[in-house]
């Protein structure tokens, strides 16, 4: 979704880990800007920025201004950043320029609405099985996130991909059939059997002795020798 906002960036002449830890130092972070056409560029941000979109409802998918100081202006999108996994702060930044007359292919989070007869009334259990859709369409139609009622929903019942409306230019991605929610029965845990231990053990069955026919033939042929 288009936002009115605009960050400004720095160029970088200076590549490399060295130079990336003395921008962080003075408070920016690496980026690069690349798309649409054309040519990459090193530039550096301000990471509160850029947070601060990232933290929004729209989040990633939100389209706004970077204005390259001595460059150009351009709406882009956040498709990648990495962050320190002790401190967290942002380590690096990927900005998109984005085409504001060509369709995206963009994820946007899937939320439920209602409780379930499902639970209320069957004592069933919700799931939900997946928390975004990918869907195309063109960047200013893109939805901050889809809503789902599933007050109706009972046990054995389920929202699937294709059950989301979509309205515009907006085309499914993902799978039609993939399960968005569902209701299930909970399993009851069979209880255990208790053991007495101070019951005697079954008496072993006595072992019956089989003789085989040579034993039986025995005698008889010694009689035709007598």
């Amino acid at each position: 979704m288009r936002k009115d906002i605009t960050i400004v960036a720095e160029q970088r002449t200076l590549r490399g880990k060295n130079e990336a830890r003395r921008l962080r130092v003075r408070g920016s972070s690496p980026a690069v800007l690349y798309g649409s056409g054309g040519a990459a560029v090193a530039v550096a941000v301000n990471p509160k920025e850029v947070n601060r979109i990232l933290n929004s409802k729209t989040g990633h998918n939100t389209i706004f201004d970077l204005a390259v100081a001595g460059g150009e202006t351009t709406p882009v999108m956040i498709v990648a950043w990495q962050r320190d996994p002790i401190k967290d702060h942002l380590l690096h930044i990927d900005l998109k320029r984005i085409d504001l007359t060509a369709r995206i292919r963009v994820k946007v989070p899937v939320h439920t609405l209602g409780d379930p007869k499902g639970v209320k009334i069957q004592g069933g259990l919700h799931e939900l099985i997946t928390r975004e859709i990918e869907i195309e369409c063109l960047p200013d139609e893109i939805p901050e996130e889809f809503r789902i009622d599933v007050t109706e929903l009972v046990i054995g019942q389920s929202i699937r991909a294709s059950d989301i409306p979509l309205t515009g230019s907006t085309k499914l991605i993902s799978p039609a059939d993939s399960v968005i929610s569902h209701i299930i029965t909970i399993k009851a845990e069979a209880e255990p059997v208790a053991v007495d231990a101070t019951a005697a053990p079954a008496a072993a069955e006595p072992e019956v002795m089989k003789k085989g026919k040579k034993d039986e033939e025995a005698p008889a042929e010694e009689k035709k020798k007598k």
